[in-house]
């Protein structure tokens, strides 16, 4: 299967300009490609990361993908998808945005995928050259016309984010006659962008062979936006969701999108993908679906090593045996939930259960320990009289109560 079937497979085209003018240009072997970004914060969510795979499967295929950082156009501000004019960001804080994501860039993607900075060339052109050498080419009617600007028009726009466009147009051109670029991938959102950098190339280069394509704007199977969890955004920055939060939103994947996101999201073959398609079909109970996309996206996003970590404490987690777990691995784990802080002296039970909120009442505390529904750090307690010292298991730091299957509360001893 060849890169544009295997992008139609997975449904990530959406629009595109000349699919077999494309076609063709890739069965002559070297092409170089790139998608953009801006610096509006110091990372990227998941939602961001569908366009950069899609960079990736490229990659893989001999092609050559270039990643461009919009310092400059981060600091306009893109109209797209936005009902209101975005707050513009200091230098300083679009400094500090574009740092940070090409750290994470090139984490993620490695060495092979080339990082370019629009700064370096849009703020080289003067005012008069801007409106003598490009503005010339862009009419106003058209750029009214685009969605992005159309959508805007009754609440008003400002004329810094109208000229969004021709800026994301000389990326194109100047990547074009610098790189040898001649295809754009962008989200759905970016499709008038995109095609007013290739008419703006073909204003300077009649004869150019250039191409671009959208990847569809991603919805959940209940009509919800894709890449929030109850938590807000998903970030790829461990230190804002961390891995093991990660691993968790795609675990909780509902099993209507499964299948889509194992075909956006990850590297697994076509008849892979099938195949878990029919385990959640015949054995959604198992959710190997669900364990296969949030491995694969985790190995991809944090490294094999954090994937592994994510995968354990899962495991465990759902088993009930987290006395196999360490104190920093309880950390993570219950990291963003709610925490109560117990002292440091051994207390009876049943006095910890009311005290932390775990039961309601001694009775109901008593009733429960007697029917084994209630352990402490990973060990089934059936005793109302038992004690507990809380700084007996993960170093002292956390006693980790489970009521049931589910119900887990974490205790931070007081150092």
């Amino acid at each position: 299967m060849d890169i544009l079937e295997d992008l139609q497979w997975r449904g990530l085209i959406n629009q595109e300009t000349d699919h077999e003018g494309l076609k063709e240009a890739l069965e002559r072997g070297k092409l170089t490609l790139y998608c953009g970004t801006d610096p509006t914060g110091p990372s990227l969510h998941i939602g961001h990361l569908i366009p950069f795979i899609a960079l990736k499967r490229f990659q893989l295929q001999g092609y050559h993908p270039i990643i461009l950082i919009g310092g400059a156009t981060g600091a306009i501000g893109d109209p797209s998808g936005r009902k209101a004019e975005r707050t513009l960001q200091t230098m300083e804080q679009v400094e500090a945005n574009k740092k940070s994501l090409k750290e994470q860039m090139s984490k993620i993607f490695g060495p092979e995928f080339k990082i370019v900075d629009n700064y370096s060339w849009l703020s080289k052109i003067s005012l008069l050259d801007m409106l003598r050498d490009f503005g010339k080419n862009f009419s106003v009617n058209a750029m009214l016309s685009k969605e992005s600007v159309a959508s805007r028009i009754e609440g008003g726009i400002s004329f810094t984010e109208f000229s969004y466009q021709i800026l994301q147009a000389i990326d194109f051109l100047h990547l074009f006659e610098e790189e040898d670029v001649t295809l754009q991938i962008g989200g759905a959102d970016q499709w008038g962008n995109l095609t007013d950098g290739i008419d703006l190339i073909r204003h300077k280069h009649s004869k150019a062979e250039v191409f671009g394509f959208t990847i569809p704007l991603l919805l959940k199977a209940d009509g919800t936006k894709f890449g929030k969890s109850s938590g807000g955004a998903v970030w790829l920055d461990p230190k804002m969701t961390s891995p093991y939060d990660f691993y968790q939103f795609w675990i909780n994947t509902d099993d209507r999108d499964t299948d889509k996101y194992l075909k956006y999201f990850t590297f697994l073959s076509k008849e892979r993908i099938e195949e878990l398609d029919r385990d959640t079909r015949e054995r959604p109970n198992l959710r190997l679906a669900q364990k296969a996309l949030a491995y694969e996206v985790t190995s991809f996003v944090h490294g094999k090593a954090e994937a592994d970590r994510a995968e354990k404490i899962s495991s465990l987690l759902f088993k009930g045996d987290i006395s196999l777990l360490s104190a920093d691995e309880i950390e993570e784990a219950f990291g963003s939930a709610p925490s109560v802080a117990i002292g440091r002296e051994p207390v009876n039970l049943v006095d910890l259960l009311v005290e932390t909120g775990v039961e309601k009442s001694r009775r109901q505390a008593r009733e429960d320990i007697s029917s084994r529904a209630v352990s402490v750090n990973g060990k089934v307690l059936d005793s109302p009289d038992a004690a507990v010292d809380p700084t007996s298991d993960f170093d002292g730091r956390f006693v980790v109560i489970r009521k049931g299957k589910k119900n887990y509360t974490l205790a931070r001893v007081s150092q």
